[in-house]
C-alpha cells in the first residue's frame, strides 16, 4: 500500500508546474530529435517530430487558448498559450480550432498532414518555447511529460 501511495505522489504536478501529456495518440516514435540553438539565430531542431500516420488526430498537450491556428507561409500549424506562459507549437496540421479559444489538455486541436521538411512520412513537429526577451528560450517537449518514478518503499 505505501509503495502505491508514494507512486500517486511522485505523479502529482507539483502546484506552479502545468503537466503535459503526448500531442498524438500512441504509440510516440521520436524521429528527430530536439536540438537546441547555440544561439538565438544559430541551426538547431526547436521541437521533436513524431511519427504518425496522415490525418491521425492531433491533441493539446495541456490546458491553453489557442494563440494561433491558420497558414504562415506554406504551412498551417498551431500555437498554445499555457498558464504559466509557456507555448506549444504542433505542425503540419489542418486546425479544428481558433485563436481565443480555450482547450484542455487532450482536446483535439487538429489532424496530422504530410509535408513537414525532414519528415519521410507524415510526423508532427511539437515545440515549446518560452517568451524570454530579446530571445525566446527553446524548450525540450519531451521534458514537459510527467514522469513516474518509482519510490523504494520503507
Amino acid at each position: 500500500m505505501s509503495l502505491l501511495l508514494a507512486l500517486l505522489l511522485t505523479t502529482l504536478p507539483a502546484p506552479a508546474r502545468v503537466v503535459h501529456t503526448w500531442p498524438l495518440p500512441p504509440p510516440h516514435p521520436v524521429v528527430r530529435a530536439f536540438e537546441p540553438p547555440p544561439t538565438p539565430y544559430g541551426r538547431g531542431h526547436r521541437g521533436v517530430d513524431l511519427a504518425a500516420p496522415e490525418n491521425t488526430e492531433v491533441l493539446a498537450s495541456a490546458d491553453a487558448v489557442v494563440a494561433f491556428a491558420g497558414r504562415v507561409g506554406t504551412r498551417q500549424l498551431i500555437s498554445l498559450s499555457h498558464p504559466n506562459g509557456l507555448r506549444t507549437t504542433y505542425e503540419p496540421v489542418v486546425p479544428l480550432v481558433k485563436a481565443g479559444q480555450p482547450v484542455t489538455r487532450g482536446t483535439r486541436i487538429g489532424t496530422l498532414t504530410p509535408g513537414h521538411r525532414g519528415c519521410r512520412t507524415p510526423c508532427l513537429h511539437w515545440g515549446a518555447h518560452k517568451p524570454k526577451p530579446p530571445h525566446r528560450e527553446y524548450l525540450n517537449p519531451l521534458n514537459l511529460l510527467a514522469r513516474v518514478r518509482l519510490l523504494p518503499a520503507s
